[in-house]
């Protein structure tokens, strides 16, 4: 049953059927590598250049052997007949012109074409092979005939750029059938703009300059001319055109700058000013007083300045408290929480200004936790210039809303005594409210109106009086004061400032080791608020003023107008929005060396009248401060007052009284 197997014999093992059918790996995979490297593939464009260098590859074959046959005659006639060829001369240089270079472009016909591409199509493998070998040698044959051409054909100045072909056989025309249209319309404009900066480069820079020197002309030649009767009534009855008053105003300033160059001969200059003090008015919506005051106060260029910077709110700006925390921590967890914040300034240690907030600045757990106080740039400055000591007796007369009686507790880390004063109830309770929520416990609230303080207690190291003004430094914050407040207001204000003044003089214990320091700071830039009340408490008490200790800001006026101040008030410092980006402030701070009260026969309230200068004399004496009694300004003249029975009288009752 079946084939018997024979262990004996062994048979040899070898491949499969299918194995011995299929070949090697090796002789596989080099076919593909055969047909990767060898056998190239030719475009249409190709095929053609090839078919084309086999006709020519023909012609100069043949072209050789005629030249040989003919040029071997000629030789011999020359040495027989000893006739002497023609050389490169000016005569002959037409036909000794060397040939172009420049290969003709493919104009072979259809015919032709189609049976390239028969043919082409038709052979094999092997033939594309033999062709791209042929091409190579044609190419090489043809590189050392044109080099044989270059060296003994040398080119005449005729040949052009376009004639001659690159090293790889393409000329400038077939790198320009690859260009997109757009590319060759950008090389056409780059020629054009060569060729007319060739050649009208000089025509065009002449007429600039002229068309330079005419607008100068033009431009030195247009004069501000002021608008007549008739249109300034129109602008009254129409709405104002506030583009046109701008650039009046602008046209305006410019001239009143330089007047006499740039003005009108027949308009004088008081008819310039009043059309800026009116447009002024229109733009910025204030009323004629307090222009007029701004326009004596500033030169025209900063009046402008002053008045836009007033249209912008100054940044909102916090102060840290250190009793609870330290500003390196408290800028952290603000920023944490999204609030975009720098340093204050060089200037303030606990200061920070806010950009940006995602959250509210006033409702933050650090600020309800009382790691911060809202306070304005400005604010602070009076504080820095009091500077007050550890353990001294403090008076902040005007307190509300408690900003600077917790920057003084603050710096006095909670030591010694403060009385924050504020003669309104109502507001004393911000006061109440701050002083808890950032810690303070060294304060006592009260509420007497300041100009009967020394009569309930006195003997202070330090005071400081916040006095009450017109609020013209602050118009970014309250824009009534541009249309609300007129001479009547300032004056009145000027009035309680001196009172003020006079009683915070008398508060100050002149005895004190460490203090008898005073500092005056309103919120006002009115000379009227500010200059005028030191100069009358210079003449009325034994006080004089020091410096600030504030590095920065304007001096306050020795003059103003007619009227002459105190030359120390140079020693005042002056704060405005346009310049220190705060808001408009006025500190001066005062030393008192005496506590007697010189006696004057002027009121209170009256400004005219100077002290007397025997009783002032006698009383520096006294305390040894002869040099630095203030002088009487020598332009206003004493009033010298007639004293009749009744007046004595009178004053007797008065003394009586009181």
């Amino acid at each position: 049953m079946g084939r018997k197997f024979d262990v004996t014999k062994k048979q040899k093992r070898g491949p499969g059927k299918k194995a011995r059918k299929q070949k090697g790996a090796e002789t596989e995979v080099s076919k593909f590598l055969l047909d990767d490297e060898d056998k190239k593939r030719f475009s249409r464009r190709a095929r053609q250049r090839i078919a084309k260098r086999k006709s020519q590859h023909k012609e100069k074959m043949k072209k050789p052997q005629k030249d040989k046959a003919t040029t071997e005659p000629l030789a011999q006639d020359k040495e027989l007949k000893g006739k002497k060829v023609k050389t490169f001369s000016d005569e002959n240089a037409e036909w000794l012109k060397p040939s172009k270079r420049k290969r003709p472009l493919m104009e072979d016909s259809e015919d032709e074409e189609e049976e390239n591409k028969l043919g082409l199509d038709s052979e094999g493998e092997e033939e594309e092979e033999e062709e791209a070998s042929f091409a190579s040698e044609d190419e090489e044959d043809s590189d050392l005939e044109d080099e044989k051409q270059v060296k003994e054909e040398p080119l005449s100045a005729e040949d052009t750029d376009s004639d001659l072909v690159d090293d790889y056989g393409a000329s400038e025309d077939e790198e320009e059938e690859k260009l997109l249209p757009i590319e060759k319309a950008a090389q056409r404009t780059l020629k054009r703009k060569k060729q007319l900066k060739e050649s009208t480069g000089k025509e065009e820079d002449d007429n600039a300059d002229e068309d330079e020197g005419l607008q100068l002309n033009m431009d030195a030649d247009e004069t501000f001319v002021l608008p007549s009767g008739q249109e300034i009534a129109k602008e009254g009855v129409q709405a104002p055109d506030l583009q046109l008053i701008y650039q009046r105003i602008k046209d305006n300033v410019e001239v009143l700058q330089d007047f006499n160059k740039k003005r009108q001969s027949d308009r004088t200059r008081e008819e310039y000013l009043d059309l800026l003090r009116r447009d002024l008015a229109n733009y910025y919506s204030c009323n004629d007083f307090l222009i007029e005051r701004l326009m004596d106060l500033f030169p025209l260029s900063e009046l402008l300045d002053f008045l836009e910077a007033n249209e912008v709110q100054r940044p909102v700006t916090i102060r840290t408290n250190t009793l609870k925390t330290r500003r390196r921590d408290l800028a952290q967890a603000l920023i944490n929480r999204s609030v975009n914040l720098d340093p204050l300034g060089k200037w303030s240690k606990v200061g920070l200004i806010v950009y940006d907030s995602a959250v509210p600045i006033g409702a933050t757990p650090e600020y309800l936790a009382g790691h911060y106080m809202l306070q304005g740039a400005s604010s602070m400055l009076p504080v820095m210039a009091l500077a007050p000591h550890e353990n001294e007796k403090i008076l902040d007369m005007c307190s509300a809303p408690g900003g600077k009686t917790t920057y003084i507790a603050q710096l006095m880390k909670n030591t010694g005594t403060i009385l924050a004063n504020d003669s309104n109830p109502e507001r004393l309770k911000s006061v109440i409210g701050n002083l808890h929520r950032l810690g303070v416990t060294n304060t006592v609230v009260c509420n007497y109106d300041g100009r009967q303080f020394p009569k309930v207690i006195g003997g202070f190291d330090r005071v400081l009086l916040d006095a009450p003004c017109s609020g013209t430094g602050v118009i970014s914050k309250d824009p009534a004061v541009k249309t609300n407040k007129d001479e009547k207001d300032i004056l009145r204000c000027a009035h309680l400032q001196k009172e003020l003044l006079l009683a915070a003089i008398d508060s100050v214990n002149a005895a004190s080791e460490t203090g008898g320091y005073l500092v005056f700071c309103t919120c006002s830039i009115m000379v009227e608020e500010n200059e005028w009340v030191v100069d009358y408490a210079l003449k009325k008490r034994n006080v004089k003023l020091v410096p600030t200790g504030l590095d920065f800001g304007k001096e306050g006026f020795t003059r103003f107008k007619e009227r002459r101040f105190h030359p120390s008030l140079r020693l005042a410092r002056r704060f405005y929005p346009h310049t220190h980006n705060m808001d408009g402030f006025f500190i001066a701070k005062l030393k008192k060396f005496s506590n007697t009260v010189p006696q004057t026969l002027s009121e209170p309230g009256d400004s005219e009248l100077p002290a007397a200068p025997s009783e002032t004399a006698k009383a520096a004496v006294k305390e040894g401060h002869a040099d630095k009694m203030p002088e009487v300004s020598k332009v206003s003249s004493p009033v010298v007052h007639k004293l009749t029975p009744s007046s004595v009288k009178q004053k007797k009752k008065l003394k009586q009284k009181n």
